[in-house]
């Protein structure tokens, strides 16, 4: 099993930056890929970004217009989502979520392993 705690979500105003973090503790880690999604009320869950454990190659969604960057800190077991220029469409809860084989990263049936989610609320 493995277990995903987001946090860093809060109240920003529109413009500014957040850092998500997503650490990862049980059985770790033999994930295959970490993903960020979201989901606003009312709305599906979107693919945000993912990044591949191994290899740390990355992959977006085209919404987030190069604002947002994903990473990793493999001896910390975490991945981060640092997002800049937030807009208030980028309101949502935000879930990292793991997969233990290959697969398309924007796939939520991917993965495995989901966390609770961290809001992010973006004010105009």
């Amino acid at each position: 099993q493995v277990q995903l705690v987001e946090s860093g979500g809060r109240l920003v105003q529109a413009g500014e930056s957040l850092r998500l973090s997503c650490a990862a503790s049980g059985r770790t880690f033999s994930a295959y890929t970490m993903g960020w999604f979201r989901q606003a009320p009312g709305k599906e869950r979107e693919f945000v970004a993912a990044i591949r454990w191994s290899t740390g190659y990355t992959s977006y969604t085209d919404s987030i217009e190069g604002r947002f960057t994903i990473s990793r800190d493999n001896a910390k077991n975490t991945v981060y989502l640092q997002m800049n220029s937030l807009k208030p469409e980028d309101t949502a809860v935000y879930c990292c979520a793991a997969s233990v084989v290959p697969g398309h990263p924007a796939a939520a049936s991917l993965y495995d392993y989901w966390g609770q989610g961290t809001q992010v609320t973006v004010s105009s």
